[in-house]
């Protein structure tokens, strides 16, 4: 026995029984050798440093959005718009597409890697595996990009390159769903929740997560794009390729400081069951008082005893699943999960779900929002004076300013916002998490109405210039999108982080690392909207040999009704959560 084990707590059992100063965390979570965490050794900001070393190695690869490939995702997706234009010469509606099909599969493929890791790995292991799978993928995208064969003109030589080229970013979306959904909630576990100065940490842990996304994003913005215009793209790839292989043995080193969470039950099977077992007691009454549902006093060992979740009044007909039917189904044999009787906590851990859906669906359309800054803003951005003096400024690294943006938002939010507003709201966040996902969405509607004004006066402007039919930029500088970028940089840190820390929060204790992925899935719900969108524009808009609202020269279309209406859904989509919110106040107040 290791020194030690005999003070170590044999059962993690409710918070009330121990000491608030208790040595050992009281959340179930478990060091590398399985046995309960000590808080002084594991844990906190030294294992969520560790944990945003690797993820900001990955971010510079620019394969993802999220902290473990920002670097990883924007190294592509900053310019990706740009490489499929020129050098794939791809038309700007395909590339767009092509675009938002790309970055949907990289917020796709977390929902089979949450799986994963809530069902079989767990979040440590996940991301151990999936992790080298970057390394090949940007080992394909250098050798796209460096040899020989893909430089030459042939037909057959283009189509082997651009197979090459979606070959190596589909691999990335691919290690990206097991990396992804895995980073942040296993960064959030290594705070204990039932300490409160660890809880009160961990809200800010999400805060600067999201700063450090928003560094690596600037690097890619700046650094990696110039090397990509003025140096090479293999070069840009060797860069995030050599830290990746740095940066994988830190993560590494640091497993004896981490704190794990015990595997439980199949979340996706716990949640079938559920279903399952309330169909088949469709036509049975449920009784007056809740306590005679189903939820044993005692659990079958390695099950942990303090998560037991409080009967709630919504969604009633899943309660049927925990109807004791038989006499036997109250017996100690009965398996705790079955498909005829299920716990109140798990029927309890599907309405969870269930209630975070209508945020999940306001997101869907903030990240389409989102999706344009890659896309459609960098085109319009091609049909603006992107000079600066003696300067050119790429269109894709406007986004930069709404980085820095984020930059700045960030602390200015810890250590300004919450202050002030802790005064007035009494809240330890300061703001409640539907006045900080609100603010949010309402930022994020600014930003369309903003675009597509100022896509109106470029319009106006290439009139006035006689440019309306040639494919050329008109007199008006690129520094016009600025504001955007900025409003845009501020709606991240309160709808993007906010989101980020509300699967978290909301979530079952079951699915951390499922309800992180189902926030990629709306990543990538938006992109493929975003895509469908584009697509039916294309359709609707090029009937009877009309250049359509996004031309290749956009300077004969109407970009501007694009984002209006974009501006239209959004505001929809405020009005809608506004409504949710106000009717769901004791779930989302916290």
């Amino acid at each position: 026995m290791e020194a030690g084990d005999e003070d170590r707590p044999l059962l993690h059992v409710h918070p009330s029984s121990q000491g608030a100063t208790s040595e050992y965390t009281r959340d179930g979570s478990v060091d590398i050798n399985k046995q309960t965490a000590l808080k002084h050794s594991t844990g906190k900001w030294r294992a969520c440093f560790l944990i945003q070393l690797v993820i900001n190695c990955l971010n510079i690869m620019d394969l993802g959005v999220e902290f473990c490939e920002c670097m990883a995702f924007f190294t592509i997706s900053k310019n990706l718009v740009t490489y499929l234009t020129t050098v794939l010469h791809e038309s700007k509606v395909t590339a767009a597409r092509n675009l938002s099909a790309w970055v949907g599969a990289c917020f796709f493929t977390p929902l089979f890697g949450g799986f994963i890791a809530d069902t079989y790995w767990g979040r440590y292991w996940t991301i151990v595996v999936f992790f080298p799978l970057y390394v090949v993928a940007m080992v394909v995208l250098i050798a796209s990009a460096s040899l020989p064969i893909f430089s030459t003109s042939s037909d057959h030589a283009g189509s082997v390159h651009r197979a090459v080229v979606y070959l190596g970013i589909y691999l990335a979306a691919i290690a990206s769903g097991g990396v992804k959904p895995c980073t942040s909630a296993f960064g959030a576990d290594q705070f204990d929740t039932n300490d409160h100065a660890e809880l009160v940490t961990k809200g800010s842990f999400f805060s600067w997560y999201f700063f450090l996304i928003s560094t690596s994003s600037l690097l890619s913005g700046t650094v990696i794009v110039w090397l990509q215009d003025n140096v090479g793209w293999a070069v840009s790839y060797v860069i995030p390729t050599v830290l990746m292989l740095i940066c994988f043995p830190a993560f590494l080193a640091g497993s004896r400081v981490y704190r794990f969470r015990k595997m439980g039950v199949s979340p996706t099977t716990s949640i079938l069951q559920v279903v399952v077992a309330a169909v088949r007691k469709w036509n049975i009454k449920l009784p007056d008082d809740s306590s005679l549902l189903y939820e044993p006093t005692s659990l079958p060992s390695g099950t942990d005893a303090s998560y037991k979740i409080e009967h709630t009044n919504e969604f009633r007909f899943f309660d049927k699943a925990a109807i004791v039917s038989a006499p036997s189904d109250s017996e100690s044999t009965v398996p705790l999960c079955s498909w005829r009787l299920c716990t109140v906590t798990q029927v309890e851990e599907l309405k969870m779900l269930l209630r975070m859906s209508p945020i999940w669906a306001s997101f869907v359309i903030v990240y389409t929002v989102d999706a344009q800054m890659p896309s459609t803003l960098v085109e319009q951005g091609m049909f603006m004076d992107n000079r600066v003096g003696s300067f050119t400024i790429p269109p894709a690294s406007m986004s930069t300013i709404g980085v820095i943006s984020c930059l700045v938002w960030v602390p200015v939010y810890e250590i300004a916002l919450v202050p002030l507003a802790r005064r007035f709201t009494g809240k330890e966040k300061g703001f409640s998490q539907a006045q900080r996902l609100g603010i949010g969405l309402a930022l994020s509607t600014l930003t369309m109405v903003y675009a597509a004004l100022l896509e109106t006066r470029r319009l106006a402007v290439a009139e006035a210039s006689g440019l309306r039919n040639q494919d050329a930029p008109v007199p008006m500088s690129i520094l016009w999108q600025a504001p955007l970028y900025v409003v845009h940089g501020a709606a991240q840190v309160f709808a993007g982080v906010g989101a980020t820390e509300f699967f978290y929060d909301q979530s079952p204790e079951t699915m951390k690392s499922l309800c992180a992925a189902l926030g990629q899935l709306a990543l990538a719900s938006a992109s493929y909207m975003n895509s469908l969108l584009l697509s039916i524009v294309a359709v609707a808009t090029t009937r009877a040999g009309a250049p359509g609202w996004i031309p290749d020269n956009l300077n004969e279309g109407h970009l501007d009704y694009f984002f209006w209406m974009m501006a239209t859904l959004s505001l929809l989509n405020v009005a809608l959560f506004v409504r949710y919110s106000m009717r769901n106040t004791v779930n989302m107040a916290c």
